[in-house]
């Protein structure tokens, strides 16, 4: 076993139970080349934490449990994931719930890092981000798949960390007991949100497939959507297009970059459609455009929308691509309130971990200053229940959201 000294004023935040430790925090090492659990201890010796060291990784050292009398082993690992999937009883409790999607599992808040896992109906989805969950992901299939008895367990390695990780881009499918190569493409699998249907087919997809991590803020925009033109701004497959239309919207145009999202929103509303969760003709209603969101805002014609969703992909990955990301959503965002009417409604998010809620609001306030605008903040949006955020580890709330009124 591994003993890992840490280097002296590097322990106060650890000591705080934040999970991840850097090279530069880390005085010696027992043996460097070893992968696996790591004692973690003070420059006097005091224990600080069990954790899991791989030299390969981008974070060699990955807190665990502060418990000293804990034992780090697979039953350590089934334990915790079990905890994880308890906590969320809530969303298992009721067979006629209207919501059969939900996280499971979320990475470093539910003290399992590099490790997500979503449910969709009879599907569940694995994300790992990090080598330790991949040297574990034998385990955690096994015991949700024990816990929960999927259809199937799909796992994805997840491409934005693939290089830094050093994985490779893999997806593995399991059934049965066993892991198995398609021999087909797959049927798609139907599920709910909110009385709403949706559809993934396993295996594709971005991340995981579906954000329900937007789950709370889809239902926020319909009060504003009754006989409203609305925008539905990188709309991916039409989660906020379902909702708007659900509340009585009169149009909405959808933008997304990519044609296989749009064409999978159209489907979304022929789904939905048959099955009269939304209005009859809402097909009618609905036009989709391929196009990149921030050259599409500078061609939309003016005072057309009352309704803005704006909810762009991840722009700074790192604390280090801030600044640039700033620029991009107060660029996003002054061309809404530019284009958008007269006391028109602006649901805007970042899903930037880097941008916290403040420099969000802030950048807001530039945005109506260059658009010579007042804004009201309406709403305080943010990632739903399934996604908490664990108070010792920052980095797990990476949602923020406003729900704004414009006033010219």
């Amino acid at each position: 076993m591994q003993t890992i000294t840490i280097k002296d004023g590097k322990e106060k935040q650890l000591l705080r139970h934040h999970p991840w430790v850097f090279s530069g925090a880390i005085d010696s090492v027992l043996n460097k080349e070893e992968t696996g659990v790591a004692k973690t201890v003070t420059q006097e010796g005091s224990f600080i934490a069990w954790g899991w060291y791989d030299p390969t990784s981008h974070i060699p050292l990955r807190l665990l449990s502060w418990n000293e009398k804990e034992t780090i082993d697979e039953r350590w690992w089934a334990k915790t994931i079990t905890s994880s999937v308890l906590r969320r009883s809530a969303f298992f409790s009721d067979k006629a719930t209207p919501t059969t999607t939900f996280r499971i599992i979320f990475g470093e808040a539910d003290m399992l890092p590099g490790l997500v896992a979503d449910v969709y109906g009879t599907l569940i989805r694995i994300v790992i981000s990090a080598r330790v969950a991949w040297d574990h992901k034998d385990i955690i299939v096994a015991t949700l798949d024990k816990l929960l008895q999927p259809a199937m367990i799909i796992v994805t390695t997840d491409s934005a960390f693939c290089a830094i990780e050093h994985l490779s881009e893999t997806v593995l499918f399991y059934q049965d007991g066993a892991y198995f190569t398609p021999s087909k493409k797959l049927d798609a699998i139907r599920f709910r949100e909110d009385g709403l249907l949706y559809e993934v087919i396993p295996g594709k997809g971005q991340k995981s497939g579906f954000y329900c991590d937007q789950r709370d803020n889809r239902k926020a925009i319909e009060p504003y959507c009754k006989d409203a033109t609305v925008l539905d701004g990188c709309s991916y497959t039409g989660a906020f297009t379902l909702h708007a239309l659900k509340a009585g919207a009169k149009w909405v145009d959808l933008i997304d970059s990519s044609a296989v999202a749009l064409k999978q929103s159209l489907a979304h509303v022929h789904i939905n459609q048959e099955a009269g969760s939304i209005p009859a003709e809402s097909r009618d209603r609905v036009n989709i455009i391929k196009a990149d969101i921030f050259r599409q805002m500078r061609l939309i014609e003016a005072n057309k929308y009352d309704v803005m969703i704006l909810d762009p992909p991840k722009l700074a990955q790192t604390k280090a691509q801030a600044e640039s990301a700033s620029k991009a959503y107060k660029d996003l965002n002054r061309l809404a309130m530019e284009k958008i009417k007269d006391g028109g409604i602006i649901a805007t998010f970042s899903c930037s971990g880097a941008i916290s809620s403040e420099m969000l609001r802030t950048i807001l306030a530039w945005s109506a200053q260059d658009a010579k605008v007042e804004i009201q903040i309406l709403k305080t949006l943010g990632q739903a229940e399934d996604h908490p955020i664990r108070i010792s580890f920052p980095e797990s709330e990476y949602l923020n959201g406003f729900l704004i009124r414009v006033i010219r």
